[in-house]
């Protein structure tokens, strides 16, 4: 899985991104430059208000098994994917279709 890792590539990412919410997570999606291709990225988000290191760790591995799951990284996009709250207890299945539901919401053709 292909990962965003440059800070001023994420700060873009956060600070001119299209938004989609749901209860457990938020995603923020932008169209990947021409330059670079087609081939999507994604980088995964854990605040330290969800906990510590630990919970925060537990949240992006659950994300990124999820965005496995529902197909990503998505070509033509660069996906920011931040946990909420009770993304890390959550059943896999209701992860899942807030993902689904927040891409879409983001503009990422699934």
């Amino acid at each position: 899985m292909r990962t965003l890792k440059s800070p001023s590539e994420i700060d873009d990412l956060f600070r001119s991104g299209r938004r989609g919410s749901t209860e457990l997570i938020l995603v923020l999606s932008l169209r990947t430059p021409e330059q670079r291709g087609p081939e999507g990225r994604v980088v995964f988000v854990a605040g330290k208000k969800l906990g510590g290191a630990v919970m925060r760790n537990r949240c992006k591995r659950v994300l990124r098994a999820s965005t496995a799951r529902c197909g990503g990284p998505w070509s033509g996009f660069d996906v920011a994917i931040v946990a909420r709250k009770d993304a890390a207890t959550s059943s896999p299945s209701d992860l899942d279709a807030c993902l689904v539901s927040a891409l879409r919401k983001a503009g990422v053709s699934l």
